[in-house]
């Protein structure tokens, strides 16, 4: 089956990897910097045969991907304008291209998911980059479970995302979507500019330089950074979408930044795309 379904996808230039900081829902209504900047990424993208987005917001027990044609819309947040709420993104499923990567994949089961749809990890980006939500969508989760009280390692998703390789040259778009620094507990939430935290800013600006001298090894061992590593990442949920990303970049393949901004006090908006 799987080489019926790597015949049938379409063959293409190698396609880029996308890491996209996607900070705030509120990110979704708003014509700002941020905003702005993803919609001149979609322009200069090629088109894909279907985008796998990662999603921070998707953890799960096990592996899964979403096969189905159809998605509903996940309102995964409270608090916010009714307006959002009522946003849809009505992207069709890529059932064929998510089956793909279940049988792809061989450091782990992969498993369908039939029950899941698209969360604010992929809406609220794809809709600034792909307005019109005419290519296939599909997710891929996040293994959160634990082991003793301890999460898998980073190490063990980024071998699991390096097996994601052949994707890119099948004309697939894989989008890791998270935030390099993700503090809600510090987190200002009246003001979206108000200044970062000066920890946030030291922190990111050191992930920035491992990212650009391909220092894959200390990005996994982020906890040997000290005290702003887990000050940035007191979970992994949003640190580990940016592992994927990192996971699929060759050797000597070009990392260049999108965006580059704070939110909220502690989130960092890094954006950067590889290829």
């Amino acid at each position: 089956m799987a080489g019926k379904l790597k015949q049938d996808l379409t063959e293409s230039g190698k396609m880029p990897v996308l890491f996209i900081g996607h900070g705030s829902p509120i990110n979704t209504i708003l014509d700002n910097d941020f905003t702005r900047s993803l919609s001149k990424l979609g322009k200069s993208l090629p088109r894909p045969e279907a985008i796998m987005v990662i999603s921070a917001h998707w953890l799960t027990k096990g592996t899964y991907v979403t096969c189905t044609e159809r998605q509903g819309m996940i309102y995964d947040f409270y608090g916010f304008p009714e307006e959002l709420y009522k946003i849809k993104y009505p992207a069709p499923g890529s059932p064929h291209t998510a089956g793909f990567v279940t049988e792809l994949v061989h450091k782990v089961h992969v498993s369908c998911s039939y029950d899941w749809g698209l969360d604010h990890a992929s809406w609220a980006i794809l809709r600034h980059i792909f307005p019109k939500a005419d290519i296939p969508v599909f997710e891929m989760s996040l293994d959160y479970s634990f082991n003793d009280w301890h999460p898998k390692p980073i190490q063990y998703h980024y071998e699991l995302a390096s097996e994601l390789a052949v994707l890119r040259e099948k004309g697939i778009l894989i989008i890791g979507s998270g935030n390099i620094v993700h503090n809600l507990g510090l987190i200002d939430f009246h003001d979206i500019d108000v200044k970062p935290y000066d920890w946030g800013v030291r922190i990111d600006e050191k992930i920035k330089s491992h990212l650009i001298s391909h220092n894959h090894k200390e990005l996994i061992n982020y906890q040997n950074m000290g005290k702003e590593a887990y000050l940035a990442a007191p979970t992994l949920d949003h640190y580990l979408p940016m592992i994927y990303a990192i996971a699929l970049q060759g050797k000597n393949e070009l990392l260049t930044f999108i965006y580059e901004d704070f939110q909220n006090a502690s989130i960092s908006m890094r954006c950067f795309q590889i290829g």
